[in-house]
């Protein structure tokens, strides 16, 4: 399993280059995929240990097997965005302040390309799409019980698909599906012929979308968008790699929310802390990934970091 779980780290150097001026203490990496960012951190940190955090069984497994290494200081357990002040409560301890929270959002190299988790519009598989086994709803549910118009709305919701009414109409009129290629033959039957040759892959927006409904993605990121702020003491900081735009507002909203910005000022408005903040922006626009990183990495290339300090009370 760990020799198949491979997952390059996406800006690694910007991670832990924001991470430098954290104070000692317990760092939480709330999706420890393959551990590329919590070797780093605790490689660069000798003064934090880490707990890892993520939905997928797999993930845990091959985490622990590669922090192994590092002994107490990196703690792996399993669950979600949602789970953090539990899972902090349970294996932190009452002497080790939380001092920062990295939230890597998305999908990981690994669970696409293993074509069993039905992830990928690439491979023939069953429809799944569940980061964690555990649970109930899948992809085959959503795409064979959901009436056409809740279907509609998280394509459209989801994936920002502007053709959504039509591909779920042909969803619907092509149960039951069963597989990805399924569902791929019926997103492209609802995509006139002129959009599907120009740009990526047709069924990538629907594909996404319907994996956001599986998982709760953004409903969960935003519950733990609120734990990680009251987690992180004084200089602690938090971070948060997006991937498209759908996360990326949510995570820019927050952010500019925590530091006391009224909703009906300007976009442009200058965001700094008021006197109730809770955070100052470390990063006033998201970091993006490097020409060199993107080369080597292509699935880095839609990259956004942002990062908030915790301000004392």
């Amino acid at each position: 399993m760990e020799a198949e779980f491979s997952h390059l780290p996406v800006m690694l150097r910007e991670v832990i280059e924001l991470l430098a001026p954290i104070p000692a203490g317990l760092v939480i990496d709330a999706t420890v995929g393959g551990a590329g960012h919590a070797t780093a951190v605790l490689d660069a940190r000798p003064d934090v240990s880490l707990l890892g955090i993520d939905r997928d069984a797999a993930a845990v497994a091959v985490a622990r097997t590669r922090l192994a290494r590092f002994g107490d200081r990196a703690q792996i357990a399993q669950g979600g965005f949602e789970d953090m002040a539990r899972l902090a409560r349970q294996y932190g301890t009452e002497n080790t302040d939380v001092t920062g929270v990295l939230m890597d959002l998305g999908v990981s190299s690994h669970q696409l390309d293993r074509p069993e988790r039905g992830f990928s519009y690439r491979f023939d598989a069953p429809l799944d799409m569940r980061m964690d086994a555990k649970q109930t709803l899948t992809a085959a549910i959503v795409v064979n019980e959901y009436d056409e118009g809740a279907l509609r709305d998280v394509i459209a919701r989801f994936g920002e698909e502007r053709f959504a009414r039509r591909v779920a109409r042909e969803i619907v009129a092509a149960r039951p599906l069963v597989t990805t290629t399924d569902l791929v033959d019926a997103i492209k039957r609802g995509i006139p012929a002129p959009a599907r040759r120009r740009g990526p892959h047709p069924a990538r927006r629907t594909f996404q979308a319907i994996r956001m409904e599986v998982n709760r993605e953004l409903p969960n990121l935003g519950e733990g968008l609120d734990e990680s702020v009251h987690l992180v003491g004084p200089g602690g900081r938090v971070l948060v790699l997006a991937y498209h735009s759908l996360e990326d507002r949510l995570v820019k909203r927050t952010f500019e929310g925590w530091t006391g910005r009224s909703d009906d000022e300007p976009a442009n408005f200058p965001v700094e802390p008021t006197r109730n903040a809770l955070v100052r922006l470390v990063t006033r626009r998201p970091l993006r990934p490097s020409a060199e990183e993107i080369e080597t990495n292509p699935r880095a290339e839609s990259a956004r970091l942002r990062a908030v300090e915790r301000l004392a009370p």
